[in-house]
């Protein structure tokens, strides 16, 4: 039977694993950083299901929002989609967004490399992707969206030396939102098919950040 020292350090470690999940596979991101935007400063926070849960809920089920993502209904659905990340092995880290500290989106940190999007294009070692929503309607529609994926792939590069590509792949359909990530540096060199959609391959290269 173990010792008392054995058994806190069997609980610590059982309380710092997912910690270490996220800094091998994610570096933190809680610990990224503000990023300045002409709309103000903007950070990510990860997700509380507890704190978070109602306002996600009613994000997924705005008609714009549910028609891509797919998890209108009750808050179960929500949460199953979220406790899938928050429970995994920290490959994906579901994160708000918050415009000068008030949450107004909701964004999907993760290893895109280690995801099944890796068999449908040329993945590189430590390719970071992101999915996001703009959860407030009145946000959508005024260039937000492109100046906050800016943001966001910034804080990827500055705080994830690894990687040298962020990677997205927004319905085709959802003209606004490719035409956010077109305008906000990324390429897209293909479309690919996805299981769920068919898709824009959109990428963002380190080494074109300050070209485009």
């Amino acid at each position: 039977m173990p010792s008392t020292d054995e058994t806190v350090e069997l609980r610590l470690n059982a309380q710092l694993l997912p910690l270490l999940a996220e800094a091998d596979l994610l570096d933190s991101p809680a610990a990224w950083g503000t990023a300045t935007t002409a709309a103000g400063a903007f950070r990510l926070e990860p997700v509380r299901l507890e704190r978070d849960l109602e306002l996600l809920t009613r994000w997924m089920n705005d008609p714009e929002v549910a028609a891509y993502w797919e998890l209108g209904g009750p808050d179960a659905v929500t949460a199953a989609h979220l406790r899938a990340q928050l429970d995994g092995d920290g490959r994906s880290i579901p994160c708000l967004g918050l415009l000068d500290g008030t949450p107004m989106s909701y964004w999907e940190i993760y290893r895109a490399d280690l995801d099944p999007l890796s068999r449908h294009y040329p993945a590189r070692p430590h390719d970071t992707g992101i999915h996001l929503l703009v959860g407030d309607g009145t946000n959508r529609g005024r260039g937000l969206g492109t100046a906050l994926l800016r943001a966001v792939a910034d804080l990827v590069f500055d705080n994830r030396p690894r990687c040298t590509r962020v990677i997205a792949e927004p319905d085709i359909r959802n003209t606004p939102s490719v035409t956010a990530f077109l305008n906000s540096g990324f390429r897209c060199p293909a479309e690919i098919d996805l299981p769920e959609k068919r898709a824009a391959l959109m990428i963002r290269e380190r080494a074109l950040r300050n070209l485009l």
